[in-house]
């Protein structure tokens, strides 16, 4: 393995071991017993305390967070103590939610963001530049949620295009579980093809000014074939990077959306387990969403450097 590769690797597991040490300390500290919650206030002291022997929660900490940490790795994420069910299982089924969804917002948001930066990059301080910078700020300005909100204002109290919330399963069928995940999708996808728009756009431009692109201009080669022969391989360096972020980005932020929509993703699951103080599902789903972030960020390290070599040669 390259010395590229060794560091990206340790710091990965690094970042994974500090996220999992992060999450159990701050749900440790957080008041309360979950025996209590499960139980109710008015429960006798000696119930509490056999529900507690129960579930482990007498054990020291270091020891329960090893025991965590171990039943990850065997793929044993424990009972939820409000469900009474296997937490993997919870995970999954609402997984076959969230992780969808956050493709289709990513999709619309990548197609939008890559027309629109090239777009205002050919026309660069033309009316068409000047409208898409607008347009742009003004979708980076408005809160994924407020804007979720219009859209079920309109498109299903006004039109009754969509439904305002819910979802069918993809038991129903392919069609009526999509539609049901468009808007939320367009929600979450604005404020990430606003940001990443103007990251092609500059991207774009930074290379359209490189000599190599003009030494290809002089030698004849026209201004559509230097930008789609030359120009959009070398910009896209920093449009994936941040491409890569954003979709790891959507998988937390899908949380918020889903409960506007009364989705039952993770969002909602991670919101009811926080009033049950069902920890052991908050602790497990918190450091899923950090896992992925962390995975995705370093799968696109190492794609960074599969278009780029040169980076493995300054890093080595």
């Amino acid at each position: 393995m390259s010395p590229f590769l060794l560091k990206r690797f340790a710091t990965f597991v690094a970042t994974l071991i500090g996220a999992s040490v992060l999450i159990f300390v701050v749900l440790e500290i957080l008041p309360g017993n979950a025996a209590e919650v499960i139980l109710g206030p008015e429960a006798p002291r000696s119930a509490v305390q056999a529900l507690s022997l129960k579930l482990g929660l007498d054990r020291p900490p270091v020891e329960r967070y090893f025991a965590w940490i171990g039943g990850m790795l065997h793929g044993d994420l424990g009972v939820s103590y409000a469900y009474g069910t296997p937490v993997g299982g919870l995970i999954a089924d609402r997984l076959a939610l969230t992780v969808p969804l956050a493709v289709i917002a990513m999709a619309l948001a990548v197609a939008l963001a890559l027309t629109l930066g090239i777009f205002a990059a050919e026309r660069h301080n033309r009316l068409g530049d000047v409208g898409v910078m607008g347009l742009s700020q003004v979708g980076i300005a408005i809160p994924n949620f407020w804007f979720a909100i219009l859209l079920i204002l309109l498109f299903a109290v006004r039109l009754h295009w969509f439904s305002a919330g819910g979802f069918p399963g993809w038991s129903a069928g392919f069609w009526p579980a999509l539609q049901s995940l468009l808007l939320p999708a367009v929600a979450l996808a604005t404020v990430q093809a606003a940001i990443l728009a103007r990251i092609t756009r500059s991207a774009v431009l930074d290379v359209l000014r490189e000599d190599f692109v003009r030494t290809a201009r002089a030698k004849g080669l026209s201004k559509q074939a230097a930008l789609y022969g030359h120009v959009l391989r070398n910009a896209m360096i920093p449009v994936i990077t941040i491409i890569g972020l954003q979709f790891a980005n959507l998988l937390a932020g899908t949380i918020v959306v889903e409960n506007v929509f009364y989705l039952p993703g993770l969002g909602q699951l991670i919101f009811q387990s926080i009033a049950n103080r069902d920890t052991i599902v908050v602790r497990d789903v918190v450091m899923l969403l950090a896992a992925m972030v962390v995975t995705i960020n370093f799968a696109i390290d190492l794609l960074y450097a599969a278009i780029d070599p040169r980076l493995k040669v300054q890093d080595a």
